[in-house]
């Protein structure tokens, strides 16, 4: 029997592939022909600093001067791109993720739920071998929708009572009160909270998910 579902945002959180995301896009942006970007490179903190975002969103603040039909073209090749260069590649994991992942579906159902496009994800899977902890997931490619919403259909999907939602911005904050889900924040990742959030816990890394921070650990499933 199932105690609750553990939902996970994924950049910030399950790992850190900010840096190999800002030499794909680079490189894809530079072959793209685009006049007004053929300067242009993007940094680890370029990218960390739009992480968390709708991919249109993202479109928007790093190809203002494009048009919106041409920002979402850029920015296709660049998701595509990046999807094959990860897969590779990868990311920076967080210290010890198998090991807790493995203890984690010890009586729980883990899921992702991530403003990415389609694609993204299964890389993280294809990189690191983790497919088998997670029993679903479900991104903004898939749905179009904000954060909440996707949680929402997730939720809905998997029925997952006593759910909480792991993530590391104030987006995922905004988007676990909006799918009507407790919040952990990982404050090891890339955001910080405001004065006045009151997530259900916080954690300063990884290993410190266990069933003192889950909120439904004394609730049956």
């Amino acid at each position: 029997m199932y105690t609750g579902n553990i939902i996970f945002d994924m950049d910030g959180t399950l790992w850190d592939s900010s840096e190999n995301v800002a030499a794909s896009w680079t490189s894809t942006i530079r072959r793209s022909g685009v006049s007004v970007l053929r300067n242009m490179v993007l940094t680890r903190a370029d990218i960390q600093g739009i992480m968390g975002l709708a991919m249109d969103e993202i479109a928007a603040k790093l190809f203002p001067d494009l048009s919106p039909t041409r920002r979402a073209a850029v920015l296709d090749a660049c998701t595509e791109d990046e999807n094959n260069y990860l897969a590779v590649n990868g990311g920076v994991l967080y210290d010890n993720e198998e090991e807790i992942l493995e203890r984690l579906t010890d009586g729980r159902r883990l899921f992702i739920v991530s403003n990415c496009q389609c694609g993204y994800i299964e890389a993280f899977f294809e990189y690191t071998g983790f497919e088998r902890f997670f029993s679903d997931y479900l991104c903004w490619g898939d749905t179009l929708k904000p954060k909440g919403e996707t949680i929402k259909r997730l939720i809905e999907k998997n029925n997952c009572v006593n759910s909480v939602y792991v993530g590391d911005t104030r987006g995922d904050y905004l988007a676990a009160l909006s799918a009507g889900i407790p919040f952990i924040h990982a404050a090891y990742g890339f955001g910080k909270l405001l004065p006045g959030d009151t997530p259900a816990e916080v954690i300063s890394s990884l290993a410190e998910l266990d069933d003192k921070a889950l909120p439904f650990r004394n609730r049956g499933n």
